[in-house]
């Protein structure tokens, strides 16, 4: 598998592992979450609420509605896309309740993921998080190639890809069901193998 297609498989498999981790009661995993995301999500805001001040008050309320529906996120987005579409509604709800006009045009939702793609990992790119993350990169990679033929094909069709779960079942003439199958024992093998890596980023000081 490529560098490229790895990290971005991998860093959507520990995006995963963490709102796993959170659902389970884990707060300490959403923290995470905050620290990778937080300036990103903190200039979206910006480009609706062009105050400093306010718009680090709208990305708090944007991570605590967040927080609060994380138990709604099941994984048919990239957690980034569905993280930016609730702080573009908290910002666009906060220009509202302020007598204000949210504008009239919007970062297209594709554009979400474009986005998400620019600066993965990179808001806390220490030493320590570039290690961390080249460690995914290559237990993503080694974990994949591992698979049947099936499982890997389907989850690179889907987190490389980006194929929808119709496609991928017109592409591997099966019904949906067994794609979403494949998908999740594919997703299940790739966290065993990241679970060791995010116990260790969890206790890092």
């Amino acid at each position: 598998m490529a560098a490229g297609a790895a990290a971005r498989m991998g860093d959507d498999q520990l995006d995963l592992e963490l709102v796993k981790r959170v659902q389970a009661g884990d707060n300490s995993a959403f923290d995470l979450l905050v620290r990778k995301y937080q300036h990103r999500i903190g200039a979206v805001v910006y480009r609706f609420v062009p105050d400093h001040a306010e718009s680090q008050d709208v990305t708090q309320e944007a991570f605590i509605r967040a927080y609060r529906a994380m138990g709604n996120f099941r994984g048919d987005s990239q957690f980034y896309t569905w993280l930016y579409r609730i702080a573009v509604n908290t910002a666009k709800n906060h220009l509202v309740a302020t007598k204000r006009r949210p504008p009239t045009a919007d970062i297209a939702a594709d554009d979400a993921e474009h986005h998400a793609g620019a600066g993965r990992l990179h808001d806390h790119d220490t030493p320590e998080h570039q290690l961390l993350r080249q460690e995914i990169e290559r237990s993503v990679s080694d974990t994949v190639a591992g698979l049947p033929e099936d499982l890997r094909q389907a989850i690179t069709l889907r987190e490389v890809d980006g194929r929808s779960y119709e496609e991928i079942a017109q592409l591997m003439q099966c019904p949906i069901g067994t794609v979403r199958s494949r998908i999740f024992r594919a997703r299940e093998a790739i966290d065993r193998q990241l679970r060791p890596l995010m116990d260790n980023e969890r206790v890092r000081p």
